[in-house]
């Protein structure tokens, strides 16, 4: 797949069962059901605890559960209380009796909450091979077609290549991609719940964490070429995909929020050309920023640093602005820089560096 040097391979996913992602299902509509308790709240964390493919179920599975039409929870169980109890022989009249952990659950409802289980299960158990950074490396991944990504902090991404088609999943973080020209295999990038797709062209691709400053959750960015940003039919949900296609042009950068709830339940959409050596500063390990509020410049530097910077007291903090060049991984240099253009304190306490007005 690709060239073995210099490449981050993540080969310890946890495995995830057909059983651990129905039980996952199971769990996800016990917990939303009338009869939650602490006691339930207890056993759910104990499993959760088994291992990480069960917290990975569990993860996947209720992004499932939140993409598509509801169970109607109340209705089954009104059902369920109208019928005559389960006998002792473990069948339910009229419809066998399915159990998770001693708990018993009428057929007629476990069937469509192990459907929310498999379809975890496969969303979980793709073909293709992982690659991963760490917070504050980068790496470099040539594929066998001479496409290159070079992967920036904290990222994971997938990797699958076919005969008619190109894929890569970003499950999260920031990748540059160059890709290699070839007419009968598209190239396409999934993030988000959108798709980009390319033949020969050079764009990178940020999903981020949905931090409260993070004024987008993704972001593509044309550097040259053409690209086609669009809803992606095989994603779960559409949570950040626009309403319609979007051809880019170099230069391009399209970025999508997640909808607010006083919002029209729609991506927030903004298309922007802005400088894109800043932007791609990160490959020389720099993070360049031009006048930006400090909560966003803070919020970009913790993204490569273990050390968090943290905005402490007064909320004018926030709206203070910051110009500059920083080495990124350096947010001592950088929480130094801001202190003495702006007067503030630091203090480095409990892992992180405080920076606050001084009274």
């Amino acid at each position: 797949m690709a060239n073995p040097d210099n490449i981050s391979r993540d080969d310890a996913e946890p495995k995830v069962t057909k059983e651990i992602a129905a039980e996952a299902a199971v769990w996800i509509a016990m917990l939303h059901g009338p009869r939650r308790s602490p006691k339930m709240e207890s056993d759910f964390r104990a499993w959760q605890a088994q291992s990480a493919a069960h917290r990975r179920a569990f993860e996947a599975t209720t992004d499932v559960w939140e993409a598509v039409p509801r169970i109607k929870l109340s209705d089954a169980y009104a059902s369920l209380s109208s019928r005559p109890s389960a006998s002792s022989t473990g069948w339910f009249r009229g419809g066998a009796i399915w159990q998770l952990r001693g708990r018993r659950w009428p057929l007629l409802m476990a069937l469509p909450l192990i459907a929310f289980g498999v379809a975890a299960y496969l969303r979980l158990s793709p073909s293709g091979d992982v690659y991963s950074t760490k917070v504050g490396d980068q790496q470099q991944v040539t594929l066998d077609d001479g496409s290159r990504m070079t992967l920036n902090t904290d990222t994971r991404v997938r990797v699958k290549v076919s005969a008619d088609q190109r894929n890569v999943e970003v499950m999260q973080g920031e990748a540059l991609f160059e890709v290699a020209k070839d007419p009968h295999r598209p190239f396409v990038v999934h993030a988000g719940g959108s798709e980009v797709v390319a033949v020969g062209t050079v764009f990178s691709v940020r999903l981020a964490d949905g931090g409260e400053h993070l004024a987008d959750a993704l972001a593509v960015t044309l550097v040259e070429g053409k690209v086609v940003v669009r809803a992606d039919p095989s994603a779960w949900t559409s949570a950040l995909a626009p309403q319609t296609p979007v051809q880019m042009n170099p230069g391009d950068r399209v970025r999508l929020a997640k909808a607010t709830p006083t919002g029209n339940g729609r991506p927030k959409e903004q298309l922007d050309r802005p400088p894109i050596d800043q932007l791609l500063a990160w490959k020389r390990s720099e993070a360049v920023f031009d006048d930006v509020a400090l909560s966003d410049a803070v919020a970009e530097m913790n993204r490569y640093s273990r050390t968090p910077i943290a905005l402490v007291g007064d909320a004018s903090l926030s709206k203070l602005r910051v110009s500059g060049s920083f080495r990124t991984g350096d947010n001592a240099g950088f929480a130094r820089n801001v202190c003495a253009v702006h007067g503030l304190k630091l203090q480095q306490r409990d892992g992180r560096l405080e920076l606050t007005i001084p009274h």
